[in-house]
């Protein structure tokens, strides 16, 4: 189900500018407005899913597609090889600011590993 209120839904919808490198009938790629890398993409299912944690077992072939997609946007973007990170963040302890399921495809650029989370 959509929320009209939901920038990602309506970035979906085209009723915001983004640059979307990506769109098929169940999931937008774009990139993020705020990178934190020089390669930072966001990719959302079109469906308002609001986390992980409301996933449901007919979402398995989704969340899959979305990890496909990533690892094709790595090989056009060029840091297949030099390595890219997948984040889902799952609410807000989390530091999911957007309440609509998405991954971020980050990578461009060497990234530190904090061992003491």
């Amino acid at each position: 189900m959509e929320n009209n209120e939901c920038v990602f839904c309506r970035i979906i919808r085209k009723e915001l500018p983004a640059r979307i490198i990506y769109q098929d009938k169940e999931i937008t790629a774009f990139w993020d407005q705020i990178p934190a890398t020089p390669v930072h993409i966001l990719i959302v299912p079109n469906r308002h899913i609001q986390s992980v944690s409301d996933l449901q077992e007919k979402d398995a072939d989704l969340v899959g597609r979305m990890a496909l997609l990533a690892k094709r946007l790595a090989l056009q973007e060029n840091i297949e090889k030099s390595g890219y990170r997948l984040v889902i963040n799952s609410g807000e302890d989390a530091g999911q600011t957007v309440h609509h399921l998405h991954m971020h495809l980050i990578g461009g650029r060497p990234m530190a590993f904090r061992k003491n989370l």
